[in-house]
């Protein structure tokens, strides 16, 4: 059985002004300050919510 791959996940703005829903995604992915930066799985939940707050993210492979 192989590693699961990670995603490196950047809050690259800030959570001031945005919708509920989408400060509820960056906390559900350990987000919670500007430049913060975690190693999340590459799972299809994870990457849902990645993609729903693209526009706040830098997100590296």
């Amino acid at each position: 059985m192989s590693e699961q791959k990670k995603i490196k996940v950047t809050l690259a703005k800030s959570l001031i002004g945005t919708i509920e829903s989408h400060r509820a995604c960056a906390r559900g992915l350990g987000l919670r300050r500007r430049e913060q930066t975690v190693e999340v799985l590459d799972t299809p939940a994870n990457r849902g919510m990645i993609n729903k707050i693209r526009y706040l993210l830098k997100v590296e492979a």
